[in-house]
């Protein structure tokens, strides 16, 4: 990997810690230990990491907090939060915040390194950005993203601004979920209540657009997004 990847890890118990660190080390990480959220935050300031995993109960401050002032000086950098309970209510926090993952205690060590090693990657994918498609087929329909244009036959639809970047992104993840969140926040700028509601009717009328070709359908998948399915033509 060349230069070693630069962990800060914020976790309260020292013996734990200690141990964690000596584990990423033999892994070819590059580990700063803080005790507590404060030396945390300490820490990040005075280095540079490319990954900062967080204990969640912590003295001083939290790890959300922690997230939070990290994420506020950078918004890219990768967040794993490390919990000793499951509550919903504390991942959901979590993932709002912006964490990239969440594991709970106890955890196997191996399971860890997957889960930095698959966050890294991510993180990377999103800072090199590949060349996106212009244009897609969707079941009978053509797409053409820049000018807005979808062709069924003879017949075409100019679409909106909004509806092209939201067919887009369906396309990117055709017959996969695309989450409403991720939409929202890169489409609407933001992730609420009132975005939801106004994604909710692009989507009705997307559905409008593809109807004629009754092998596609976008699924809504309840709490977490939707789903355009393209089934191969019988």
């Amino acid at each position: 990997m060349g230069e070693s990847t630069r962990i800060l890890l914020v976790e309260d118990d020292q013996n734990f810690g200690d141990v964690l660190r000596s584990y990423l080390e033999m892994h070819d990480f590059d580990v700063t230990l803080a005790t507590d959220g404060e030396a945390g935050i300490t820490s990040f300031n005075k280095g540079e990491f490319d990954l900062c995993i967080l204990d969640v109960m912590m003295p001083k401050k939290d790890g959300f907090t922690v997230a939070q002032e990290i994420r506020e000086k950078n918004g890219t950098i990768p967040v794993i939060f490390l919990t000793a309970k499951t509550l919903k209510e504390d991942i959901i926090q979590g993932f709002k915040i912006g964490a990239d993952d969440y594991i709970s205690k106890p955890f196997n060590s191996e399971e860890l390194l997957y889960r930095i090693q698959a966050v890294l990657k991510r993180s990377q994918a999103k800072a090199e950005p590949k060349e996106e498609p212009k244009e897609f087929n969707i079941g009978q329909y053509h797409f053409n993203f820049p000018l807005r244009i979808l062709t069924r036959g003879e017949h075409k639809d100019k679409l909106s601004p909004k509806e092209a970047q939201l067919l887009k992104m369906f396309c990117m993840h055709m017959n996969d979920i695309l989450p409403r969140s991720e939409a929202l926040t890169k489409i609407w700028g933001e992730d609420n209540y009132f975005t939801a509601r106004s994604m909710d009717v692009f989507v009705t009328k997307l559905r409008k657009y593809l109807k004629e070709d009754t092998n596609i359908e976008i699924i809504n998948i309840h709490g977490n997004g939707f789903q355009l399915m393209v089934r191969e033509a019988q």
